[in-house]
């Protein structure tokens, strides 16, 4: 019986700066604090979904060096199984992240490293670990031709694919007709239709564009509004929940993702996992850091009956 959910993306090391503001080209700005730890949106996800209560399988590369140890530790520790490659001669991807002391918010720059050369033969080695799950999930920060295998295999054994397009790139039109859920932000909704998404109204009209490029169902993030869930017979807005002060943003999607396939995988109607999905991303924005900010499930659970 298929279980759990399998997920297809890169690890990063998160390092974290705080300011005041971003300095602008040639200038030294002191920042408020620095921290590193687990990152990349694939891993986020799975650490996100392991939380929750799920069986999580993650499949990536990494390199042989002590980013890619802290990688190993950061799975081993939320019971995660990795099926990774190992590229001994490339560094494993790190990140650099602004947050606005202000408000929380953040910029990121990602360099993939040894996983930004994931290819379908990486993935094919992990076609046990994809067909038996419920639910497969995959983002753009590794190759697409990675993703689009993924979408395949787990498509063609009857798994729930979920497809997060982030970072925001050009997707080829095939990909759409793979996904059951397409769960992209406004910001990337935005890129991917060319239709903004500054309102509730308008978001219906990016789900409608995705919808209509081939993807069965549409989630679209909208931060502190909620997300909304677009399918071809109806549309409803999933409120957000205020779980305390916002400290830091990133990793919020990553939350949500999560969560939501999670959920997905234990037979949660969509609306319902949504749901679940926001509690977690709600309560994730009140701590620093991605992967170490991501909720267990009781603290999801104690949020929804709120």
């Amino acid at each position: 019986m298929k279980q759990g959910v399998a997920i297809l993306g890169i690890f990063v090391a998160d390092l974290a700066f705080r300011a005041s503001r971003q300095p602008v080209m040639g200038e030294t700005l002191m920042g408020s604090g620095f921290k590193m730890g687990p990152g990349g949106k694939g891993s986020n996800q799975a650490v996100a979904a392991a939380r929750a209560g799920g069986k999580v399988s993650f499949i990536s590369r990494l390199g042989k060096d002590a980013f890619g140890d802290i990688a190993v530790a950061t799975w081993k520790a939320e019971g995660i199984a990795p099926h990774v490659a190992i590229a001994p001669d490339e560094p494993t991807g790190a990140a650099y992240i602004f947050v606005s002391d202000e408000t929380g918010e953040n910029a990121i720059i990602v360099v993939p490293g040894a996983a930004g050369g994931l290819s379908p033969r990486d993935v094919e080695a992990a076609r046990g670990a994809i067909e038996g799950a419920r639910v497969f999930v995959t983002q753009l920060e590794q190759p697409i031709d990675a993703a689009r295998t993924g979408l395949e295999i787990a498509r063609a054994a009857g798994v729930i694919t979920v497809f997060n397009p982030a970072p925001a790139a050009p997707v080829p039109a095939g990909i759409y007709a793979l996904c059951d859920w397409v769960i992209p932000n406004e910001t990337e909704a935005a890129a991917l239709t060319g239709i903004p998404v500054d309102t509730e109204e308008q978001a219906r009209k990016a789900g409608d564009a995705l919808l209509a490029k081939g993807a069965r169902n549409a989630l679209i993030t909208l931060g502190a509004r909620g997300a909304l869930l677009h399918t071809a017979t109806r549309s409803m807005l999933v409120p957000s929940f205020n779980a305390g002060k916002v400290v830091e943003t990133a990793g919020a999607g990553d939350a949500f993702v999560g969560a939501f396939a999670t959920a997905l995988a234990e037979g949660m109607e969509p609306a319902a996992a949504a749901r679940f999905g926001c509690a977690a991303a709600g309560i994730s924005v009140t701590r620093p850091g991605t992967a170490p900010a991501m909720p267990a499930r009781p603290e999801i659970e104690a949020l929804l009956r709120a």
